[in-house]
């Protein structure tokens, strides 16, 4: 790479840590209690529209998700319809978001005290009417997902469009709030305690989803 490309590469990743540093309290403080945060402009608008045209270029490339793990995996329509690409450090654009995120990680421990030791993320491109029925990503107690966290990459968003992020409270009886997939959007909210659901777009809808793991 070259000393120019280098420092740009440079100044990309601190422009993208410094816009999601001046929220690390105003997160910490959200996670404490209720749980969740809806955060607007988290990342520069120069690396989302990267990211935005990173995952718009991969049609055909993503696969389809399943649901299980190991033995237990299938692929069911019935359940969820989306397609994904779990992100790996080296294209620049995901190599800024992943240390933006892992920034936020020491933070929240720092903050928090939460043992978060990893990151892990993937493209998520749900096609018109796909859906992702209500469900959680971590069961309480048990090692692994703590924080899950959802960013939007949907240019010129029509809210008419559906597609939303639900969240229900714990018991998944109770709707809380409805999260519309709009372009730089960041969603937090802690693994355990809240199940939720993909409505069904008539657009097509795209996100990073990831999550925060701590060690069995």
């Amino acid at each position: 790479m070259s000393n120019s490309r280098f420092d740009s590469h440079n100044k990309s990743l601190l422009e993208a840590t410094s816009c999601l540093e001046k929220k690390y309290d105003e997160i910490a403080d959200a996670l404490a209690g209720p749980g969740f945060i809806i955060l607007d402009g988290a990342l520069p608008d120069a690396l989302t529209q990267r990211l935005i045209e990173l995952i718009s270029g991969k049609d055909g490339q993503l696969k389809r998700a399943g649901v299980g793990r190991n033995d237990d995996f299938q692929l069911n329509d019935t359940v969820r319809g989306d397609a994904i690409e779990w992100l790996e450090a080296g294209e620049p654009a995901v190599t800024e978001f992943l240390s933006a995120m892992d920034k936020l990680r020491a933070a929240l421990n720092q903050r928090l005290f939460l043992g978060l030791c990893d990151y892990e993320a993937h493209f998520a491109r749900y096609n018109p009417g796909a859906f992702y029925k209500k469900h959680s990503d971590a069961f309480r107690g048990k090692p692994g997902r703590k924080v899950s966290s959802v960013f939007y990459l949907n240019a010129d968003w029509d809210f008419a469009a559906g597609g939303e992020l639900v969240l229900y409270d714990e018991a998944g009886t109770d709707e809380l709030v409805r999260v519309a997939p709009e372009c730089g959007r960041l969603v937090l909210f802690l693994s355990e305690e809240f199940p939720h659901e993909v409505l069904p777009a008539s657009r097509p809808r795209q996100s990073i989803a990831g999550w925060f793991r701590v060690k069995p």
